[in-house]
């Protein structure tokens, strides 16, 4: 029995060894043929390429109804400031605390820590060739001030884009140029008095040649700074015609601009209301004032309103040389006033500078606006420690620049001040968007009105 059992077994096991061949061999006859093959690739790559039609079709969809709707981007600058007056002549306390205003007249210029800006800006496009921009200033939180706000067209005629809104004067290269650019601290006297706070409500073109060889500005604004309350009231009209024309000849497109030379020539004329006083509702707009070239509580410069002032004329001249890593800039502008019972007055102003990378870099030149550009250094400043030990570190961009500037507000029964100041800059450029300046500067004022002391 027992060998009976066990060659049963085996029979059962020979028998499904041959079944399971059997099942191979037909699954080798069932295999596809070469063209069951290339069918079935066909009917894959249909399957693939209408999924990846609705793919592209629903991203085009989304790109065309994106295009129908108003884009919006976010940005900022910080920027805090820490001044010391660390000497003085007798006497100019006076000019930031005078009696008339202040119980500590004559008291020296204190220090100053503050925030100069804190700045929040949204802009975008709006279908089909419409732009905004919004931007607002909080560095002094409890009175916040707008400074671009504006909407406009864009792509017009003739390379042309108009602006409607609270915009930058097109006066004087060097408020027209970013804060986030600037060689010094503090803009230089001339074009602080001439375009205080440099932007006004109003309407201009803007446009660029095909080359890029030249540019221009054009436009009308109200004479009044709205950028604490927003709002022009009054009936005088105050208003001023503005224009520039700026051109490169000179552009060195092998180096990316490392090269180039710019002219500018910008002017306005101006209708303010010289009857009205501080007190009126259409307030005197015949005024000029400017700080010294650091940052003081008051405006150390200043003509007050002037009286009699029917109109007045502004013409500036301005021009930059740069050939590497070396920069000379220069302006000029000059105001002619016509007065009503007193006599025309002039007052003008300049100045020149020179800067100089000592890392090698230099400062790029935007052709289709005629302004100075974002230094790019070639090694960011960083220190970091190493996976192997030791630290790595990079120096950044550095800058040095020396300037000489000269301002005179003073012309007959005008006593506004006439002053030079010499200022020594020492910019690190951490990285594109990030940099430490030193600023030293040394002036003068004579030829003032009284302020209480001197």
């Amino acid at each position: 029995a027992s060998s009976a059992e066990s060659f049963d077994l085996a029979w059962l096991d020979d028998k499904a060894d041959a079944k399971a061949t059997d099942k191979v061999k037909s699954e080798k006859d069932k295999e596809p043929t070469a063209d069951e093959r290339i069918k079935q690739l066909e009917d894959k790559l249909k399957k693939l390429d209408s999924s990846w039609t609705k793919f592209d079709d629903a991203e085009r969809k989304k790109k065309a109804d994106a295009a129908n709707k108003p884009t919006f981007k976010i940005g900022g600058r910080i920027q805090a400031d820490f001044w010391d007056f660390i000497d003085q002549s007798n006497g100019i306390g006076y000019f930031e605390h005078p009696i008339s205003v202040s119980p500590n007249y004559g008291n020296a210029p204190e220090d100053v820590f503050a925030f100069r800006r804190i700045r929040l800006e949204c802009q975008g496009d709006i279908p089909d060739n419409m732009l905004w921009r919004m931007q607002v200033d909080f560095n002094n939180p409890s009175s916040p001030e707008m400074k671009d706000v504006y909407l406009g067209f864009k792509e017009l005629p003739g390379n042309q884009t108009l602006l409607i809104g609270n915009q930058k004067l097109p006066l004087g290269l060097d408020s027209l140029n970013s804060s986030r650019f600037n060689v010094f601290m503090e803009r230089p006297e001339v074009i602080d008095a001439f375009a205080t706070d440099y932007r006004r409500p109003g309407v201009c073109m803007y446009g660029v040649s095909d080359d890029e060889s030249m540019n221009w500005r054009y436009g009308a604004f109200y004479l009044e700074n709205v950028s604490n309350d927003g709002r022009y009231i009054g009936d005088a009209r105050q208003m001023s015609i503005n224009g520039r024309l700026a051109g490169s000849p000179w552009y060195d497109e092998s180096t990316d601009g490392r090269g180039y030379f710019h002219w500018g020539i910008a002017g306005l004329a101006a209708k303010p209301d010289g009857n009205a006083t501080l007190t009126d509702s259409n307030m005197n707009e015949a005024r000029f004032s400017s700080r010294p070239e650091g940052r003081s509580q008051g405006r150390w410069f200043d003509t007050g309103p002037i009286s009699g002032a029917q109109w007045y004329e502004t013409v500036g001249l301005e021009t930059i040389l740069n050939v590497g890593p070396t920069q000379i800039v220069g302006e000029y502008q000059r105001t002619f006033m016509q007065r009503n019972g007193f006599g025309n007055t002039q007052f003008d102003g300049a100045y020149v500078y020179v800067s100089y990378f000592l890392t090698g870099e230099h400062i790029p030149y935007d052709r289709e606006s005629g302004t100075l550009g974002r230094v790019m250094p070639y090694e960011n400043f960083f220190l970091v420690n190493r996976r192997s030990g030791g630290h790595a570190s990079g120096w950044g961009a550095w800058n040095v620049a020396a300037r000489f500037s000269h301002i005179d507000l003073s012309d007959k029964d005008v006593l506004g001040g006439v002053g030079q100041a010499g200022t020594l800059a020492l910019n690190w450029h951490w990285n594109a968007n990030a940099k430490l300046q030193f600023d030293l500067s040394y002036g003068q004022i004579s030829n003032h009105k009284n302020v209480g002391g001197f």
